[in-house]
């Protein structure tokens, strides 16, 4: 199979279903083709010939002089596979399908590749590099240095507008379409190559081979070029049908976000938001931290920005003595100097006090990056005489920029001024509000961090993912296998899990009296009693805790055997160690980003709280320890009010073992572990669920092989 350089700077192109009609997809396909006449050889096929846009038209493929390198479509859905097919008789090596609606996708692109060539779409919005001068959208694009991939055409049209609008021009445009052969993670791979890229927007709706994506956004992000993503699947909905605790206490989205952090990446909530970060990407230098210094002209103004970046995970942190000293030199005796730092009417006494502040700040070595916030932008606007002082500052910004090697941004109170202008010209990023200007920087700061450090790939283990598409009615984050997938008991799950390494309290299973009279005896007091088989055992009266002798535990399992009925029960010690924190560990497997881990608060109230952060599995010790202390519950585990801390380690450890777990085991769709109890001196797992793949049914308690969680042999 060849790569994807016909779309790169072919030598020659064909357009077919070329139309004169400004209404058509022929007329765009044409006329930007066109453009290129300097560079390559375009040829228009129009099934009626005749001539559009003052080029005569073949009435075929098969009546051009030469085979083109590159053909793109836009003809209707039924006639496609026909013109395709006339394409690669001829040996075109790469071919764009704008046309919708075509049946047998599948078929087409199977034929595209036995014939050693390559297909973006259909359903797709075109392609468009300003190197090359290949111009086969819609609409008209302004050359610059941001690269956009997008699955839908019209939000990719949408970003390139957003980007256009605050100045940024394109670099490469992809519209993939349907994927049917050329894949997103393709044409991102591509891109690190791409001298004129220099940040990436991309949008996905399906992941298709996540692996693969999380590789092709790796390597942008070590080619230095930042991918800034968008996606959709956020909402409540998709839990509904989730059958452990942890499947419903995630989304789409924060697998996404998983694979994010893996790669360096970092996922925007909208086309604004990710175009407001582009501009400071794309013109600053970017940040190599969280710490921002507000500069601005009104105490409120700068409270609120502080308020916000606060919220946005920056820090506001003092500035040092030396520095508040100088600033203050030349400002009001009111001026506030620490951080934020409050002009108090200095720059309205000469305006060149905000180029001064702000070169203080960026040379203190207190700062990751500096936002002005205020009036400033508007002073030339209102007094036409302080314009020429006004842009000559704005220059001066950008240069403390250039020359501290961190980023300056503006939110100004003028909506588009001549200061405003040069300021976006001269490479500081302009906003016209501070909540889109605190949020761009944010991101960039995310950015940063997940640059700065390798990709963690932990344990390097290949991990294959499901290839079933869809999942059960109703539909669930991450997806499943079409066929209902399967459950076993506590004891076998427990079986599983000890052999990984997962610390359980002493247990027996019992069937009747004679057997649960024994396992008292066995045991120590007090007791808990379950029904091995019941996967949410409270909701359905299925566990009775702190049964205090063996006349307790014999009452309880009377009443509960006669509820549930007979089947196979559970004597367990219960934990008694004081100080616990009970949390949840758990994996779940995503059909493309694979398995990934879990860890939360836990409990019978989990969903509740909803404090859970993940990871993609296998992840290291390290990974373990980041998760556990962005918890919101994390305080509990280190020691809260005087008590003593919990075993983290242990937590840890426990972890990266079901991590390890469910990387080597792709029969395991979930695991979960909920209560983990973990004390100051390690933990204990006190119940357990697992569910299987479809294609590895459950086995009855006793018939499942333990073993080594590394060798990844499949229940039985």
């Amino acid at each position: 199979m060849t790569g994807l350089d016909a779309f790169h700077d072919p030598a020659s192109i064909a357009v077919v279903g070329a139309s004169g009609t400004p209404t058509k997809w022929g007329y765009w396909l044409a006329r930007g083709a066109l453009t290129g006449t300097a560079r390559r050889t375009v040829h228009l096929v129009n099934a009626r010939g005749g001539a559009v846009l003052g080029q005569e038209t073949a009435r075929s493929l098969r009546e051009l002089p030469d085979a083109p390198e590159l053909v793109a479509f836009a003809v209707p859905g039924p006639a496609l596979g026909a013109a395709v097919d006339e394409a690669l008789a001829l040996g075109a090596r790469g071919l764009l399908a704008i046309t919708a609606g075509v049946e047998d996708e599948r078929g087409l692109a199977a034929r595209v590749r036995a014939a050693g060539a390559r297909l973006i779409g259909p359903n797709c919005l075109g392609i468009y590099d300003a190197s090359a001068e290949l111009d086969l959208v819609w609409g008209q694009f302004r050359p610059g240095s941001l690269a956009i991939v997008s699955q839908s055409g019209q939000l990719g049209l949408e970003l390139a507008g957003l980007a256009a609008d605050a100045g940024l021009g394109i670099s490469r445009f992809v519209s993939v379409g349907s994927q049917a052969d050329v894949t997103a993670h393709e044409v991102l791979t591509d891109l690190a190559g791409h001298d004129a890229t220099r940040l990436v927007a991309l949008y996905l709706e399906s992941f298709g081979d996540g692996r693969a994506l999380i590789a092709a956004l790796t390597a942008l992000r070590r080619a230095g070029k930042p991918v800034l993503l968008l996606t959709v699947g956020a909402s409540d909905a998709g839990r509904q049908a989730a059958r452990s605790h942890t499947g419903a206490m995630t989304t789409a989205t924060d697998i996404v976000d998983a694979a994010c952090e893996t790669a360096g990446a970092v996922r925007a909530e909208t086309p604004a938001r990710l175009i407001a970060a582009a501009q400071l990407l794309v013109r600053a230098p970017r940040p190599t931290g969280r710490r921002v210094v507000v500069v601005t002209d009104s105490g409120g103004q700068g409270a609120l920005a502080v308020d916000l970046a606060s919220r946005a995970g920056l820090l506001v942190e003092p500035l040092p003595p030396p520095t508040r000293n100088a600033i203050a030199a030349g400002l009001p005796p009111q001026a506030a100097t620490a951080n934020p730092v409050d002009l108090a009417g200095g720059g309205e006494q000469d305006l060149r006090t905000y180029g001064r502040v702000v070169d203080l700040v960026a040379a203190s070595g207190g700062a990751d990056a500096v936002l002005m916030s205020g009036y400033f932008g508007s002073y030339g606007r209102d007094i036409p005489a302080h314009q020429e002082r006004e842009t000559e500052v704005a220059l001066e910004l950008a240069r403390s920029a250039v020359r501290h090697g961190l980023p300056v941004l503006v939110h100004s109170m003028a909506r588009s001024t001549t200061t405003t202008e040069a300021l976006r010209a001269a490479g500081v990023p302009t906003y016209e509000d501070i909540e889109t200007a605190v949020g761009a920087l944010g991101t960039a700061a995310r950015l940063a961090e997940r640059g700065l450090a390798d990709v963690r790939t932990s344990s390097g283990a290949e991990v294959r993912t499901p290839q079933a598409a869809g999942g059960r009615p109703g539909g669930r984050p991450g997806g499943l296998p079409t066929a209902a997938p399967t459950a076993f008991g506590y004891l076998a799950a427990r079986d599983l899990l000890a052999g990984a390494g997962i610390a359980f309290p002493p247990a027996l299973a019992v069937t009747d009296l004679a057997e649960l009279r024994h396992a008292a005896t066995r045991l120590t007091a007090p007791y808990v009693l379950k029904a091995d088989w019941l996967e949410h055992k409270s909701e359905h009266g299925g566990v009775a805790v702190g049964l205090g002798d063996a006349i307790a535990l014999e009452s309880s399992y009377m009443e509960m055997s006669l509820r549930l009925g007979p089947g196979r029960y559970v004597v367990e010690e219960l934990d008694r160690r004081p100080h616990v924190v009970e949390m949840v560990v758990a994996t779940r497997r995503d059909p493309s980003f694979g398995p990934v881990v879990v860890v939360g608060a836990g409990g019978t109230e989990t969903e509740l709280w909803r404090d859970s952060v993940l990871a993609l599995a296998p992840c290291t010790h390290e990974d373990a320890l980041s998760l556990i202390a962005r918890l919101r519950c994390a305080p509990l585990l280190n020691g809260w009010r005087g008590r003593p801390p919990a075993d983290t380690g242990a937590l840890a450890d426990t972890v990266v073992r079901l991590s390890r777990l469910a990387a080597t085991r792709p029969d395991l769709l979930e695991i979960e572990l909920n209560p983990v109890r973990v004390a100051p001196a390690g933990l204990l797992a006190v119940d357990a669920l697992i569910t299987l793949t479809a294609a590895a049914p459950a086995a009855p308690a006793g018939e499942i092989a333990a073993g080594d969680s590394s060798t990844g042999e499949t229940l039985r």
